[in-house]
């Protein structure tokens, strides 16, 4: 009947027992045609309610008629003719009046059962699955089963109002289960998982096709692989050679160095002459020992073998192209050569200027 109030799961298994014993039987016994869909009729509740009183006084009448085993008298008391049409309910659902549907197939197929003079003497079986096996039950039984169905739907249609009062306790039960631990971090999917997901279905898509490709073609794998190889190659070749010309570090062993190289003195000691030059204003002179006090410096970062036998341009050529401090050496190289090969005039200002080169180099004061 009304398949969506509560306890209308039993109903459904009982009434799917009773059809699918119907079926098994009707191949033991003579098939009679009843009408599968008999259009539909908009009722109300208290229609509704009379047409299920009618429905059990036809199903009595049947049950009567089953003990006299008269063709015609069956015939006529359990003809599912007189079901009628299906239902359609204006059923009370509070502020919004709702329709639902009832229909009657179940009862035309029980009646139409019962309407057959000869039933099997012994009950036959209804093979569900290969191993699974069920009897088939009597018309009686079938009957009575209608009967206690249909008062229930009565019974159920006599007081509507009570079939929604359940579903706050169930709602409460719903409630109750998420508010469990291990429903707390469950949330709305996030527009980053969202997008996340799409990508990986993406990838997933792509590596699939290249797959599917390599099947195709194996010799596609095999060049795939050997230009990843040669392009790892390249790469570390290419890093090597980045490496090489940005340090330019020579490996020098360790000795001694000479009496007379840079480096021999200390870099600071260079810079303390400048210094002094300076503040007598002495500004060639301050160039000069400024100039050696970088070249001490590069010195005795192992840059290069000490040896005083080299000339500034030598200097020069021993840092790579590619070295950040080659700019600030060759510019002080050329402010030195001005100065003291050159014999132009030094100021302050140069003096200044060298200073700022230096700084550059590691030179300064501490």
């Amino acid at each position: 009947m009304n398949l969506w109030q509560p306890g209308s799961g039993r109903r459904i298994a009982s009434t799917g027992a009773m059809l699918l014993a119907l079926l098994c039987a009707e191949q033991h016994a003579r098939p009679q045609v009843f009408v599968a869909d008999a259009g539909w009729r908009d009722v109300s509740l208290a229609e509704y309610r009379g047409h299920l009183e009618g429905l059990d006084a036809l199903v009595a009448k049947c049950a009567a008629a089953q003990a006299t085993q008269d063709a015609v008298q069956l015939s006529s008391a359990c003809d599912p003719k007189q079901v009628g049409p299906d239902d359609r309910v204006r059923w009370p659902g509070g502020a919004v009046a709702q329709t639902r549907e009832v229909r009657y197939d179940w009862l035309r197929a029980v009646l139409s059962f019962a309407a057959q003079k000869d039933h099997p003497a012994q009950p036959t079986t209804l093979t569900l699955t290969p191993a699974a096996k069920s009897p088939q039950p009597s018309v009686d039984s079938l009957l009575t089963q209608a009967r206690q169905r249909l008062k229930e739907d009565t019974k159920q249609a006599q007081n509507p109002a009570s079939t929604g009062a359940g579903y706050a306790d169930e709602r409460k039960a719903l409630n109750a289960i998420l508010a469990q631990r291990a429903y707390r971090g469950v949330t709305e999917v996030s527009p980053k998982e969202k997008f996340l997901e799409w990508f990986y279905n993406l990838l997933d898509k792509f590596l699939a096709s290249l797959i599917r490709l390599g099947s195709r073609a194996p010799w596609i794998a095999w060049a795939l692989r050997v230009l990843l190889l040669a392009a790892i190659a390249t790469a570390l070749i290419w890093l090597l050679i980045r490496i090489e010309r940005r340090s330019r570090v020579k490996l020098v062993p360790d000795q001694a160095t000479a009496p007379d190289a840079p480096s021999a003195r200390d870099w600071q000691l260079w810079f303390k002459d400048a210094q002094a030059m300076a503040a007598k204003g002495m500004w060639r002179d301050a160039i000069h020992f400024v100039y050696w006090a970088a070249i001490a410096r590069l010195e005795s970062l192992r840059l290069w073998p000490a040896d005083r036998a080299r000339t500034p341009r030598e200097y020069l050529t021993l840092l790579a192209g590619t070295d950040p401090r080659k700019p600030s050496l060759t510019e002080l190289t050329r402010s030195f050569e001005r100065t003291w090969y050159g014999g132009r005039e030094a100021a302050a200002s140069d003096f200044n200027s060298a200073l700022e080169l230096v700084r550059a180099l590691g030179v300064e004061s501490k």
